[in-house]
């Protein structure tokens, strides 16, 4: 070949090379190092989109047959905006449109008369057929514009554990409570408009992906049974209206995988129609965020801790006096009344603070204290909603014997209710810690799935000792709840009722006369399907939570032993 010509191709090739790399570094340097200088001139580029770019990913339930539900999802529809500047004949106009929307006369006249604005809305969120039909009149100064929202399909169901999207400081809708703020890097989407500038698109993307790093964007999938969930709220709701409770809620879950099936709280909101909110704090889940005394719930934790470390046997016996003084202060049981020597079930079918106290104090603080947290109850659970509190557990290492019996009991410790239904779960799961959760999978944009990963349960409690208790709180419903009367012949249910004094916040020490009452159960007993717990705050017209949730409690378990086809078990 002649060495001029390859000497031609040459240069032209490392031309083409220079070009490229001037290209490249004044794009670069832009785009990234004059990023912020050219972010204003960058989005003149944008060609004006047909539709909202507002985007998110969806939330789902997931029915018993596996069916997704959509809890939260996007809806396509028209925005109806005048322009005064450009109308004419505004009442020719409110005529037109008055064939398809129910507008005041009176108000629009004075809308569209206004010359001094440029905007004003007249309608939001229309549907597509109507937004579709005004367009079609193509008015001068009268503008359907595509647009997109937000909306939950079932209004109220599961609110608080769903969450809701607000503006961030800077006008940007960003998920503000539950599911749809804790996975918020999942859920939001970037500008995804294909009619955009090439260039200003690409060199975004490198610089997001270089400086920034990539989230990956998809839908949820929740545990949440639609069914269940709506069968425990109108059972929240019943049961606050015949006792005038401040607040109640419950939770279902399955025990040994700390999916949660139903999470319910009173009041709620329905996060479509804000207009009726007049405290924000509504929208918070008390379910993981709220501490309470939960009272004799905590007995059958305390029995297990003194049987797995030793200090008693399910056949020991004990004198019940009817009250004990420690550190000077007396504590009695439930009704001042003493029992005599009697054998451990007594603890719980009668539930006897006094005895109680007996097991904690038999175990000593170090030992009594290590089984306490082992339950998880100093420590958040991992559930995946946002703002999740500890317990208030600091009684347990003031070292005095007083509060070693009383927290053996149900008070001096505050729990939220979803670690308290964690705790109790080591009970029902062969004495394994689990993790509570909402969200089973995550599906992703790109096509791929994936299920959320969660802690390997870790043992706490010796299988023995769990089913020791667990026999002892079947006994607990087959022969004290109701003197027996809610016990099913082919079901063995394990369950125990909790009654405890509110705190005064005011004047210190408690109410006599403010009770919180709550209620835990798992069944069936040996194999368990679900636990359930329930709770409300100051009840009116009963003192003992086995009045006010025993039959809630009855009814949400026959639903999911009906509705899950669960075989007897005895």
């Amino acid at each position: 070949m002649n060495s001029n010509l390859v000497l031609r191709i040459r240069i032209i090739i490392g031309c083409v090379f220079f070009v490229a790399l001037v290209i490249v570094v004044k794009l670069s340097f832009v785009q990234i190092i004059q990023g912020s200088d050219y972010s204003l001139k960058a989005d003149k580029q944008y060609i004006k989109p047909p539709t909202s770019n507002f985007d998110r990913g969806s939330i789902f339930f997931t029915s018993k047959d596996g069916l997704k539900i959509a809890a939260a999802t996007i809806k396509d529809g028209y925005n109806l905006s005048i322009n005064p500047k450009l109308i004419k004949n505004p009442e020719q106009v409110y005529n037109a449109l008055s064939q398809y929307l129910n507008v005041d006369k009176d108000s629009f006249i004075i809308k569209a008369s206004n010359i001094a604005s440029s905007h004003t809305e007249i309608q939001k969120k229309m549907k597509i057929p109507l937004g579709q039909s005004i367009a079609a009149l193509r008015i001068p100064g009268l503008d359907a514009v595509k647009d997109s929202w937000r909306i939950y399909p079932a209004n109220f169901l599961a609110a608080n554990t769903i969450g809701l999207i607000g503006l961030d400081k800077d006008d940007k809708l960003e998920g503000r409570y539950g599911l749809e703020s804790y996975y918020e890097d999942t859920l939001s989407r970037k500008s995804s408009t294909a009619n955009i500038n090439f260039f200003a698109e690409l060199f975004s993307g490198i610089k997001k992906s270089v400086f920034n790093g990539t989230t990956k964007e998809g839908d949820i999938v929740t545990s949440i049974e639609p069914t269940v969930q709506s069968y425990l709220e109108q059972t929240l709701l019943d049961t606050q209206k015949k006792w005038r409770s401040d607040s109640i809620g419950g939770i279902i879950m399955d025990p040994k995988t700390g999916q949660i099936y139903a999470m319910a709280e009173l009041p709620t909101f329905n996060p479509n129609d804000l207009s009726n909110v007049s405290d924000a704090r509504i929208f918070s889940n008390t379910l993981v965020e709220n501490v309470y005394e939960m009272g004799s719930i905590m007995k059958p934790l305390t029995m297990a801790a003194g049987i797995d470390s030793g200090a008693v046997t399910p056949t020991s016996t004990y004198n019940d006096a009817g009250f004990l003084l420690l550190n000077n202060k007396k504590i009695s049981n439930y009704d001042g009344k003493a029992r005599g020597v009697i054998p451990m079930q007594e603890i719980l079918s009668q539930s006897l603070n006094v005895g109680a106290a007996y097991i904690s104090l038999k175990m000593g603080l170090k030992e009594f204290s290590k089984y306490i947290l082992s339950y998880g109850v100093g420590e958040k659970t991992g559930v995946d909603q946002p703002n999740e509190q500890k317990g208030i557990i600091k009684n347990l290492i003031t070292g005095r014997d007083v509060e070693v019996a009383t927290i053996s009991y149900g008070q001096g410790v505050a729990l939220t209710p979803i670690q308290m239904t964690r705790a109790l779960s080591v009970l029902a799961n062969d004495g394994k810690l689990i993790t509570p959760h909402i969200v089973k999978d995550i599906e992703y944009q790109d096509g791929s799935s994936e299920d959320v990963k969660v802690p390997t349960p870790v043992q706490v409690l010796k299988k023995e000792t769990t089913d020791d208790v667990t026999a002892m709180l079947i006994k607990v419903v087959d022969t004290a709840l109701k003197k027996g009367q809610v016990k099913m012949e082919h079901y063995s249910i394990a369950a125990k009722t909790g009654t405890a004094q509110i705190a005064d916040p005011v004047n210190g020490g408690y109410y006599n006369d403010r009770y919180l009452h709550s209620f835990f159960g798992y069944f069936p007993a040996y194999n368990p399907k679900f636990i359930v717990f329930l709770y409300h705050v100051y009840p009116k017209g009963a003192e003992y939570a086995s009045e006010t949730l025993t039959d809630p409690f009855i009814s949400l378990t026959k639903l999911l032993i009906n509705y899950y086809e669960i075989p007897p078990d005895r």
